[in-house]
């Protein structure tokens, strides 16, 4: 193994960024190609420059961005600074807040913020926005204030917070047990066989892409994930869907919904942001490609929100409206799929 010539690193404090520990089917790879596709935001330039001040380690070896990677490597990224999704600085961004009381509050979260900070979101999360309206927020096992779940970036929706501790245990709890009711809508491409149905399929990381969660066969890949959907509306080529969750994996209808062949509408990680179903005539084109630039993101909402509530046992709901962008593209698909043939 080749070292590098930053071994100055050592006498400095290091923060663990990142960590990988390579699966036994990894064919051989440079580091630097192998990190672009596991870490979300990362550059070759990045990587490289990581890799020339040392930062990058294999097996606690500082080794160089052309490095080629193999199965039992234990892959280290090390910096002087911190994780600055540990820094956490509030920030005036302003919540849709749907509810609140002495224990919870519950949030419309709207596309485009991320609940959480993370690598290359360090700023304007809902996490940020949260400590600058409410104080002294428990944390969760992540050290994450008031969180209990989360929703992908690009999905608009509810979200619950936690503002006691034991509002923070008692709704894990819920959620460990599967007993919290959460409905989302979704916009899916192709028109589904059938009105309703259960897709029972473990989700787990996938090893090619880290960025993605796929199918596994069984339970040793994959987590179990749960998800029943039933048909709202059908538009020809794509179908509007309510799925509720039993269990809450990341991107789990996202997965879900791809696997049995009805990739969610404008889902870029996915291969939902391509014309996956229609005719082949210019104008189908250019009318999907209008309602990708009315709705740049996947067509998901989280509309249901349900739960015990932690103080007074009450079981409790709430719903939200469909964002404009999603309910815009709904409406464009309506009046197309009656008027295509006219």
């Amino acid at each position: 193994m080749e070292k590098d010539n930053s071994s100055e690193i050592f006498d400095q404090e290091l923060h663990e960024h990142f960590a990988f520990n390579i699966d036994v089917g990894q064919e051989p790879i440079r580091i630097d190609k192998f990190l672009m596709n596991r870490i979300e935001n990362a550059t070759r330039n990045k990587i490289q420059k990581a890799a020339k001040e040392g930062s990058i380690r294999v097996n606690d070896i500082i080794v160089k961005s052309s490095y080629k990677v193999k199965k039992g490597d234990k892959i280290r990224i090390l910096f002087t600074h911190p994780p600055y999704e540990n820094l956490l600085t509030p920030e005036n961004i302003d919540l849709d807040i749907k509810y609140e009381d002495d224990s919870i509050i519950i949030i419309n979260k709207k596309s485009g913020i991320v609940v959480h900070p993370g690598h290359g979101n360090y700023s304007g999360t809902l996490i940020n926005g949260l400590l600058y309206h409410f104080y002294n927020l428990p944390n969760n096992s992540s050290n994450r204030p008031g969180l209990v779940h989360r929703i992908d970036k690009d999905t608009s929706g509810l979200l619950v917070i936690a503002k006691t501790e034991k509002s923070m245990t008692n709704l894990a709890k819920q959620f460990f047990k599967k007993s919290v009711e959460r409905e989302y809508l979704a916009l899916v491409w192709g028109d589904l066989k059938n009105d309703e149905g259960e897709i029972n399929a473990p989700i787990g990381r996938n090893p090619k892409n880290r960025l993605q969660m796929i199918v596994y066969e069984d339970l040793e890949g994959g987590k179990e994930a749960i998800t029943n959907y039933k048909v709202i509306e059908r538009f020809g080529y794509v179908t509007l869907v309510s799925c509720k969750l039993k269990t809450g994996r990341t991107h789990q209808i996202r997965v879900h919904m791809k696997y049995i062949g009805h990739t969610l509408f404008n889902d870029e990680r996915y291969g939902g942001n391509k014309i996956l179903k229609g005719t082949v005539y210019s104008k189908y084109k250019q009318f999907v490609e209008n309602c990708f630039h009315m709705l740049p993101r996947q067509a998901l909402h989280a509309r249901t929100l349900g739960f015990s509530h932690p103080k007074t046992k009450e079981n409790i709901m709430f719903d939200s409206e469909i964002p404009d962008d999603m309910n815009s593209v709904i409406e464009k698909w309506r009046y197309y799929s009656k008027h295509k043939n006219l």
